[in-house]
């Protein structure tokens, strides 16, 4: 049976999706942009700050979950211009500093709301 996860420390979803599914133990959370909860705006300062925002969102739907970012086994990483890339990586890896997820990254052509970056993420119960 499915379990709808959802916070008000994560940005509400902006379509019909749920912001995290957990299912047997895993934890699926939607790809999520750089949306302030607060404000429910992109938060300016280009990508760094940017990367900052959407882990930190990933880390307010991990926590309403009971899990933390040691849990994350799989990440998905959209840009809308991989020369971001390198910029993206300092960010990300603060948030991991052990043990880092399998990952991918890819360049697409847009992303909602003029976002530079979206991230999806799933995590597991040990």
């Amino acid at each position: 049976m499915k379990k709808v996860i959802q916070t008000d420390n994560a940005p509400a979803a902006i379509g019909p999706y749920s912001q995290a599914i957990e299912v047997a133990g895993t934890l699926y959370i939607s790809g999520q942009v750089p949306v302030d909860p607060e404000t429910g705006k992109i938060v300016e300062g280009g990508i760094e700050a940017q990367t900052e925002r959407v882990l930190k969102n990933i880390g307010a739907i991990l926590e309403a979950a009971g899990l933390e970012f040691e849990h994350v086994v799989k990440s998905t990483v959209l840009l809308d211009d991989i020369g971001n890339f390198s910029q993206m990586n300092e960010v990300y890896k603060s948030f991991y500093k052990e043990n880092s997820p399998a990952r991918a990254a890819f360049q697409v052509a847009a992303l909602p709301l003029g976002a530079m970056i979206e991230i999806e993420t799933i995590a597991v119960r040990n």
